[in-house]
């Protein structure tokens, strides 16, 4: 009979690409992920993964059986499900990724709440200003911003992502308040690196006709409390997601610009590998989350 406990060990060490990683996931040591792959070559009699000391790579049997493993594991989730059919008894682990400012804003209250209504799910999030390889990185889940390329990866828009534009009082008092985004080039701002492109900014009048706006500065930062914390200081205008600055506005610490004018808002999708199996605790976080969402805007 195969052990499952094998059996995943080996499946995180495929896909996570070294024994290292694998551990780092599964909250083991190296040592143990090497035991557990060696147990399952034996209780196979064949050889999975031939490693060296700067790589390793799936023999061709390690390849099929690494394929009829994920079905294997797929199908074992199938029966967790069935044995635990009401919708509030969700459990097992899900790993998700996500942005920086979306996860710390956003995401984390949400699944916080997420984990106390259902404690036999546990939740490990990532925060990366960054896609990952879901597959390749062992993530099931990702909260991703923005428009999204073709893939084979399962996407649901859960939301929207608006952006502001604002500065602090000081600047303002120094540089004046532009009243156009054409008003822009003249102004200090504050560079956001996760926008394509960085130097120029979107804006919509009332009639829907979209003005790009070339701007510039001498502060430029890839972390949105980085860029509120500039902003804060009087570096010049951010463009940032309203969620960050929310708060600033409101207490007057910020103020915004260009109210006239409609902003960026980007979609927020919940993307999950492709597979004919989606387990209820996954499908339960999205749902979650995406509620969440539409409760705020």
């Amino acid at each position: 009979m195969v052990d499952l406990v094998n059996l995943r060990t080996f499946v995180t060490a495929a896909t996570s690409g070294s024994f290292s990683k694998a551990a780092g996931r599964l909250n083991v040591s190296p040592a143990m992920v090497g035991r557990r792959i060696l147990a399952l070559e034996a209780d196979y009699g064949v050889k999975l993964i031939e490693r060296t000391t700067r790589s390793q790579r799936l023999t061709e049997t390690g390849q099929a059986f690494l394929a009829k493993a994920l079905k294997i594991l797929e199908e074992v989730e199938q029966l967790d499900d069935i044995a635990h059919p009401q919708a509030e008894d969700l459990v097992g682990h899900i790993r998700i990724s996500g942005s920086t400012t979306l996860g710390v804003k956003l995401l984390t209250p949400a699944l916080a709440r997420f984990t106390n209504a259902h404690p036999a799910v546990s939740v490990e999030m990532t925060l990366l200003d960054r896609n990952v390889d879901l597959v390749a990185e062992g993530f099931d889940l990702a909260f991703r911003i923005g428009n999204l390329k073709p893939s084979s990866l399962i996407a649901r828009r859960i939301g929207t992502y608006d952006f502001a534009c604002c500065a602090s009082p000081d600047y303002l008092r120094r540089a004046g308040t532009p009243g156009h985004p054409d008003e822009l080039g003249r102004h200090r701002c504050v560079i956001s690196l996760n926008l394509s492109p960085r130097d120029h900014w979107s804006f919509w009048d009332a009639g829907g006709r979209e003005v790009s706006a070339a701007v510039k500065g001498n502060f430029g930062v890839d972390n949105g409390e980085a860029m509120r914390a500039a902003a804060l200081e009087g570096v010049g205008l951010a463009y940032a997601p309203r969620v960050l600055v929310e708060g600033d506005l409101a207490s007057g610490r910020l103020v915004e610009v260009l109210t006239g004018w409609k902003k960026l808002a980007l979609p927020i999708h919940a993307v999950y590998p492709s597979r004919q199996f989606v387990p209820r605790r996954l499908a339960g976080v999205i749902e979650w989350v995406a509620r969440e969402l539409r409760e705020l805007q």
